[in-house]
């Protein structure tokens, strides 16, 4: 009996915030593999801003995903057919295989995890795409070294949680912006965050005037827009100011908003400087290890918010941009 899949396809190009009508809902057979492939029965799926992007039909880092496509995603699964003498069934692994419940894929890009050594939904958090994100985006982009003063936005979500938590291990004074007292009190708390900003509450300009009386050494950016720019008003002298998303942006129905004083820069012989995390993609067995080494030490924690049902992924896919969920979201398909 042929294997039936249920995915989500692209229906149409989004205009503002993602609604349930921009997805179709389809069910097909499940491909068998050619040689060379793998057919995958996908357990989770890593819901993250950067697929709001990935729906628009504009130039970027990868090409859009195209109308009546799966949508893209990265996930973890375990193999149940092979076609590759280098991946067994049975088998767990990592690569973009869309937001359904099988993929029959090439296995160029694919990933062999151990669910023993961790368990599955780490492999997409602090040792999946997020976890390299914070890492090289924090100690190679933003160069962060020990007294530095770090300020990273966003810093309730998958890759702001761990951004503050290495900039604690490498010796930073580290400041969070999140939105609701939950959050903030969480990071300060639980993850060690020298101080915590509610944008919902406070006026951030003057709070990070009061956190930060020295400027701000390392800014790593998730948000845009105005926190951006209170950022940009308290800078220390050559600051680094890493760009990794601006997901208060990315719904916009009008160009985005640009800093209106970004010659605080040249003011404070600043950089800002963007980067995409797979370009590091040859050394993430090298953070790999060292945050492994932090997570045994209890230095480093993990936390995923995980949901059922590949039905619920569009309302699930919400939650990222109304600030819903702590930590890593993720949609759990099957055990």
């Amino acid at each position: 009996m042929q294997l039936v899949n249920h995915r989500f396809q692209l229906a149409a190009r989004p205009v503002g915030l993602v609604q349930r009508s921009d997805f179709s809902y389809t069910e097909a057979p499940v491909a068998d593999p050619k040689d060379g492939e793998v057919t995958v029965k996908v357990l989770y799926i890593s819901l993250d801003p950067a697929m709001r992007g990935w729906m628009n039909d504009v130039k970027s880092y990868v090409p859009p995903v195209a109308i009546g496509e799966v949508m893209r995603a990265m996930a973890v699964g375990r193999i149940i057919a092979s076609k590759d003498p280098k991946f067994q069934v049975g088998d767990h692994v990592t690569g973009i295989f869309g937001v359904q419940e099988y993929a029959t894929v090439g296995t160029k890009g694919l990933t062999k995890v151990d669910p023993k050594a961790v368990p599955l939904p780490v492999y997409l958090s602090l040792l999946g795409a997020t976890g390299m994100t914070a890492y090289f985006g924090l100690l190679d982009v933003g160069a962060a070294k020990a007294g530095d003063t770090v300020v990273v936005s966003g810093a309730g979500g998958a890759v702001g949680i761990a951004v503050g938590q290495i900039a604690k291990i490498k010796g930073c004074r580290t400041i969070g912006i999140a939105g609701g007292a939950a959050k903030c009190e969480y990071i300060v708390k639980e993850l060690g965050f020298d101080a915590a900003i509610d944008y919902k509450s406070e006026d951030v300009k003057r709070a990070l005037k009061t956190h930060a009386p020295k400027g701000i050494d390392v800014y790593f950016d998730n948000v845009g827009g105005e926190i951006l720019e209170a950022a940009l008003s308290n800078l220390a002298r050559r600051a680094r100011i890493v760009i990794c998303g601006a997901i208060s942006q990315y719904n916009n129905t009008t160009p985005p908003k640009g800093p209106t004083n970004y010659l605080a820069l040249l003011v404070q012989r600043a950089r800002m400087e963007g980067f995409v995390v797979f370009d590091y993609a040859e050394r993430y067995g090298e953070a790999a290890r060292e945050m492994v080494g932090w997570v045994a030490e209890g230095k480093l924690k993990s936390r995923e918010e995980i949901v059922e049902g590949i039905q619920t992924f569009p309302d699930t896919f919400l939650k990222l941009f109304k600030g819903e969920n702590t930590g890593k979201l993720l949609l759990k398909l099957a055990d």
